[in-house]
């Protein structure tokens, strides 16, 4: 059988596994929110032979509506993608920096633009092109023009979209320092005094001063390319989250990747520290 036709066939195969996985999930145990360490977009390029990065970062940007619209047709509630963290602004080089700004900028545009997607940065705009920083803005501006619960429907009703986290300039521990400095100044403001300081850093209000403050944390991390680490990704967060990898690179990250995630997942028993 020439490769022509055994592709047929194979795009069948495909589907009916699609079919088969999608059985096999518990839909009443879908993540309400999941977290992806967006990782490998640069081997992907080099394994291409491109010179530049951002040829990588580009198929990975490209590969994210559509992630997107696998969570929402899963039933997903909140995705929180780490595009850029905090220590790549002082370790990738001043070409590959420039790429990846102008990149996320026009993601964080096309995603704003989805009919109903709620946009939000979660990061330090400290070290991000002021290019960057206002195209971030402007999609949480377009978010909150229909309301955080999405878009309104013809009677005027809220319709529940996807809620998407832009991890952009993102530390997690810059995070907890940040949270702590704003109970600090809070607790400064209005009188306190440090012996009465220790009293006010609990975890909830700790919890209530970071970027993701008001979401629920993630049920499910995911992180591409192999790679077993955090990187400094919702250290805070993640504390009960059940965590998924794969060996694929982001860009060329199937459907049935993810639904073999949700799959593992929904088999798990999760103990939340119990």
């Amino acid at each position: 059988m020439n490769a022509q036709q055994s592709t047929p066939r194979a795009g069948l195969l495909y589907r009916l596994y699609q079919r088969r996985l999608r059985h096999e999930i518990d839909k009443s145990l879908v993540p309400g929110h999941i977290a992806v360490i967006v990782d490998g977009n640069r081997r992907w390029a080099k394994l291409r032979l491109q010179e530049r990065a951002a040829f990588g970062h580009r198929a990975g940007a490209k590969k994210v509506p559509e992630f997107l619209s696998w969570c929402e047709e899963a039933g997903v509630n909140t995705v929180t993608l780490y595009l850029l963290s905090a220590d790549n602004l002082g370790a990738r080089d001043s070409q590959e920096l420039e790429d990846l700004f102008g990149i996320i900028g026009d993601l964080a545009t096309e995603l704003a633009a989805h009919d109903g997607w709620c946009v939000k940065h979660v990061g330090s705009c400290d070290g991000l092109s002021p290019e960057l920083t206002a195209a971030l803005a402007a999609a949480e501006a377009g978010c909150s023009e229909v309301g955080e619960s999405g878009q309104r429907g013809a009677a005027g009703a809220p319709v529940t979209k996807l809620h998407i986290n832009l991890a952009v300039g993102y530390g997690g521990r810059s995070e907890i320092t940040a949270a702590v400095r704003d109970i600090i100044a809070e607790h400064q403001a209005e009188g306190g005094t440090i012996e009465t300081l220790p009293e006010h850093l609990t975890p909830d209000s700790i919890g209530a001063h970071l970027w993701t403050r008001g979401q629920a944390d993630p049920d499910l991390i995911i992180r591409t390319s192999g790679e077993q680490r955090l990187s400094d990704f919702m250290i805070w967060q993640s504390a009960h989250a059940e965590f998924y990898f794969v060996e694929a690179l982001y860009p060329d990250l199937r459907e049935v990747d993810f639904l073999r995630a949700l799959r593992d997942y929904s088999t798990r028993h999760r103990r939340l520290g119990g």
